[in-house]
Parts: C-alpha cells; structure tokens; sequence
C-alpha cells in the first residue's frame, strides 16, 4: 500500500479523514436538534474548574518569573552602585577593606536569594503546569469518542428500527423482483436480505460496544483525576508562596544587616572628615605668618626633629613618660637620645603648639603610633 507520509498509510489517512466527516455531520445533526447528545453536567462542572485552574497556574507562573527577572534587574543595579563606591573609595579612608568585603557579600546575598526562589518556587510551578497539557489532550479526546459513541449509537439504533420493519416484510414479498421470482425463489431472496441486515446490524452493535468502551475508559479516568488536581491546587500556591515569603524574610534580613553596617562605615567616614577638618582648621589658626617664617622666628626646628603627625585619636598618658593626645593636636616626631630604648609601634614627640611658644622639648614624651597619622 502506497504511503503518503512516515508512519501513514493511504488507507489509515481515508480512515481518520472518515472519522473527521462522521464526527462533524454527527455535530450538525446535534445542533439541528435531529440528534441527541450525551451530556454529563458533574463533568462539564469538571472541566470548567480545570480550565480556571490551568488560567490561574499560568498567570502566577507569569508573575512568578517577572517577580525573578526583577530580582535579577535589582541586582545588576546593586552590583553597579557597589562598583562604583568601590571605585571612588580612597585606599585612605576609613573602612576601605570592609567596603570590599561587604560588597561582595551583598552581591552573593543577591545571587542566593535569586537561585533559591528559582529552585524552591518557580521549579514547582514548572512541575506543576507540565502535566496540564497532557491532561487537556485528553479531555479533547474524550470529546472526540463521546461524538464517535453517540453517533455509533445513532447508526446502530436507525438499523435496530429498519431490522424491524424488515422483519416483518418476510412473510410477503414487497419487491418486484420478489414477486417475479419463482415460489422457490423468493425464499432465498428473502433469506438474502435478511442475512444482509443482520450483518450490518452485528457490526454497528460491535462499533457500538467499541465505541462506548473506548468513550466510558477515558471518561471514568478523567472523572476520578480532575477532582484531586483541582484539590492539588491548594497545595501547590501554599509551597510557591510559602517558599517566596521565607526566602524574602531571610533575604531582608540579612541585606539589613548589611545596610547597617554600610550606614556604620559611611558614618565613621564623615567623622573622620570632620575630624581632619577640625584640625587642619586648628593648624591654620597657629601656624605663624609666612613673613615671620621668613624673618627667621618661630621658623626653627627641636634637635632631632623627624617629621610631624597630627593626632586621630585621644590618648591618655598613663605614665609620666607619655605625650597625652587629644584628637587633632600637631606633634613633632623627634628621634630617640638611645635607639635602643625605642619600643616597636612607639614614637617620641613633643607637641608642636608647645614647641612654637616654648623651645622646649623637656615635655616631650612617647605615644602610639597607630594613634596618629603623618602629615
């Protein structure tokens, strides 16, 4: 047999197309009203839920994944912005080094957060609109057999009532070549039509018996699965949503921890700007006239002068070899009279105010290094 495509008959093409044409008249026959329909209002009341429930699935996956394309846009704009206070952030400042490791822990924050609402939420809505499809492919078929059953029943009540009628034409020939026939004739060609009626008869019952077996399997099946996924529903935005308020509480929190500490950091920074304000403001104040520098006073320097730092941080002498410091104040390194008396992390100074109306380095004294900064 000639084939028409992979996997096609000719004869199997003429078989459905023969299907197609006895379901679409079976149609035209049930609107016209000349045939009736067989109608479950229970499984139409089924099928009206699962087309509400395949409408509202669709539409929260479709916020769902918006919802994550946000939360991808929101993160390239926050790996941006660290970026760019990364780069303006001087090496100097205060707080350089956990301004790096807070951006990178803000962006992993971000990355997890993103891949955990995937995984936990949008992959159990994936899961759950797979099997829809499947499950409308047979609801449409199941409309299919029911149009072949009610048809098939059709056909074979139309030859149940030309059956009878028939039947009872037997016992007087109606035909003209009956009655042209010999006596001994007419009993075969009765016996003949007869034959022939109950063959078609037998086969439209056999069609019939088919047909419903087919229709009644897949109705059965379907009536015992809508239910319980329409009640899976319930389930099913319970985890998604669930799962999206965890992960969002989490998230927050933790990128508010995150936020303090940024806040923190910012608000030291300004401290410190303040702070060197002050001083560079307080230095300008005592600094002498630039003619009398020129002229020579208050232009020298202590013996032994190394180079001066300005003071970050208040300092309490808690021995009476100690320089005590406040936040701001000038003071002149000078060497050690013994190297070998000089502790690692200390240095020797004498403030430069006391300097500038004394020459006297008598007060001088020992600090922190780390307590001040060079200037």
């Amino acid at each position: 047999m000639a084939e028409t495509g992979k996997g096609v008959t000719a004869g199997k093409l003429a078989i459905n197309v023969q299907k197609r044409l006895t379901r679409a008249q079976e149609k035209v026959m049930q609107k016209l009203g000349k045939a009736d329909e067989t109608r479950d209002a229970a499984f139409e009341e089924m099928v009206a839920n699962f087309n509400k429930q395949t409408m509202e699935g669709t539409r929260l996956h479709k916020d769902l994944k918006a919802y994550l394309v946000a939360v991808k846009t929101m993160h390239d704009a926050s790996r941006r912005l660290q970026d760019c206070l990364a780069d303006m952030y001087e090496p100097e400042w205060f707080g350089k080094e956990e301004m790096d490791t807070l951006a990178e822990d803000t962006d992993t924050l971000w990355l997890d957060y993103h891949q955990s609402l995937t995984d936990k939420c949008l992959t159990s809505m994936d899961l759950y609109l797979a099997q829809f499809p499947d499950i409308k492919a047979r609801i449409a078929k199941r409309d299919r057999k029911m149009v072949d059953f009610d048809s098939a029943r059709h056909h074979f009540g139309s030859l149940q009532k030309g059956k009878k009628k028939d039947e009872a034409k037997i016992a007087k020939p109606a035909a003209l070549l009956e009655m042209a026939a010999p006596s001994w004739a007419q009993g075969l060609i009765s016996a003949h039509q007869v034959a022939q009626t109950n063959l078609s008869y037998n086969q439209a019952e056999e069609d019939l018996g088919r047909a419903q077996k087919i229709f009644e399997e897949l109705n059965v099946e379907l009536q015992d699965e809508l239910p319980t996924l329409f009640d899976n529903r319930v389930g099913i935005y319970v985890t998604a949503f669930q799962g999206l308020a965890n992960h969002q509480e989490k998230f927050h929190k933790e990128i508010g921890k995150l936020s303090h500490n940024l806040n923190d950091i910012m608000t030291k920074l300004e401290e410190q700007r303040q702070l060197n304000e002050e001083a560079n403001h307080s230095e300008s104040a005592s600094s002498p006239p630039k003619s009398a520098v020129a002229n020579g006073s208050e232009g020298e320097l202590p013996p032994g002068f190394l180079y001066k730092v300005k003071a970050i941080h208040d300092y309490t002498a808690t021995d009476n070899d100690e320089l005590e410091l406040k936040t701001g104040d000038m003071v002149l390194a000078l060497a050690f009279d013994n190297p070998d008396e000089q502790d690692d992390g200390w240095l020797m100074g004498v403030k430069e105010s006391h300097w500038a109306q004394n020459k006297d380095i008598s007060v001088k004294g020992v600090f922190p290094e780390n307590f001040t900064q060079k200037v």
